[in-house]
């Protein structure tokens, strides 16, 4: 056990230090978690272990890129060494492509949201995977950031999409896999949470019809609830797929 180790369980936040990834930080603080926040920048990522702190809560920022296996390796270490073991990974960090039309998408710009909302997604799952099958108790849970794009795509979307869909296999497989080991995996699909991702969305964003249109969005702290939910459940228990969403966002019935 690390030397700040104790009875708390442990979690792994990638992308923490803005949007969803700081609201379900946050959130699983207030649940009694210890935090392992994960950024590229290192600012953010030390302002909401701050914030975090200032609450009575801890966490420790770890900057990490998620597209450099090193790194990520570095990261799950680091955990180890400070908290003893790993109860919870949150993927979370993820990217898009610039909206244009798929024919003028660069390799290089597909290569880039692939490497870092797939293989990203796969290399921390490896790394938590090793940690949880050996440590005692075994077992945690893994949340993968899924998207409403993991079912329906907007238009201009199509490496985002692809990652997206290809998430729900990998959620599904680590499902499988991680059944003798009592490592749980289930995915949350996102719809027009409040970020800065999402500022856009106000402004008209396109549909499938041709036509430009804003959409209404959602807090992100509601994903951060919908996360601390899904974390709050024994291992013998798993939210497989869940979905929040801003209740008049064009989902249902796209198209």
């Amino acid at each position: 056990m690390g030397a700040e180790g104790d009875t708390a369980k442990v979690a792994v936040v990638t992308g923490a230090g803005t949007g969803v990834g700081r609201a379900a930080a946050l959130a699983l603080a207030a649940e009694g978690f210890a935090l392992v926040l994960s950024g590229r920048r290192p600012e953010p990522i030390k302002e909401v272990a701050s914030e975090i702190g200032s609450s009575g809560g801890r966490a420790i920022a770890v900057p990490t890129d998620v597209t450099d296996p090193e790194s990520i390796r570095a990261l799950f270490t680091r955990t180890v060494e400070v908290f003893g073991r790993l109860d919870l990974l949150f993927n979370n960090a993820g990217m898009g492509a610039p909206a244009i039309p798929l024919e003028d998408l660069s390799v290089e710009q597909w290569r880039a949201v692939v490497d870092t909302n797939l293989t990203g997604s796969f290399l921390c799952t490896q790394e938590a995977f090793r940690i949880m099958k050996s440590q005692s108790p075994q077992g945690g849970r893994i949340i993968n950031n899924g998207s409403i794009s993991a079912h329906t795509p907007r238009p201009f979307s199509a490496p985002y999409t692809s990652t997206k869909h290809a998430i729900t296999g990998l959620t599904k497989s680590t499902a499988l896999d991680g059944r003798a080991h009592d490592v749980a995996c289930g995915q949350i699909d996102i719809g027009n949470a409040e970020t800065d991702m999402t500022a856009r969305m106000r402004r008209g964003v396109p549909q499938a019809n041709g036509t430009t249109m804003a959409e209404p969005t959602m807090a992100a702290e509601n994903v951060g609830r919908a996360i601390a939910y899904m974390a709050s459940l024994p291992l013998d228990a798993n939210a497989l797929f869940l979905t929040v969403m801003a209740t008049g966002m064009p989902f249902v019935g796209r198209g």
